[in-house]
């Protein structure tokens, strides 16, 4: 099984405003930089996008260390999903879990992969962070360039 890094993040110009996310990619010395955007949206929802889009970019189930800024994305994956599943999308204050749409897209691509999550702190010289970081916002910038 291939061995893939991938560090995602997001951005957004006001929250909600306009968002961007992006996905650094690297198996051995090939690597895939994508970034996308979006109008209204939240700091949030571009985090799971840059997840998300990162692992629908593998052609083939892969071993993927996954690498965020996001502690709402790393702790929501690994602590909170079984329960919200279990308790049909609700948080433990029995309130309709945000952002389920993306969270049911991601838990799906995790399904794929055998996907192992690691926190990093954000904007801290870390090369993969500073990378999904720039296209993030590129992401922004491109959605900008087209309006």
């Amino acid at each position: 099984m291939k061995e893939v890094t991938l560090y995602t993040d997001g951005a957004c110009k006001g929250n909600p405003g306009i968002g961007g996310w992006g996905a650094w990619l690297t198996f051995g010395p090939h690597e895939k930089r994508l970034c996308g955007g979006e109008h209204d949206t939240t700091n949030n929802r571009m985090e799971l996008m840059g997840a998300i889009e990162g692992l629908k970019a593998l052609k083939e189930p892969c071993q993927v260390a996954l690498y965020t800024d996001s502690s709402y994305v790393q702790k929501g994956i690994t602590e909170w999903l079984a329960g919200w599943k279990r308790k049909g999308w609700k948080t433990a204050s029995k309130q309709p879990v945000k952002n389920q749409d993306l969270w049911q897209q991601l838990d799906e691509m995790c399904q794929k992969h055998q996907v192992e999550w690691h926190w990093v702190k954000g904007h801290a010289g870390i090369e993969g962070n500073e990378i999904a970081d720039e296209l993030a916002n590129q992401g922004i910038e491109e959605l900008r360039a087209r309006a």
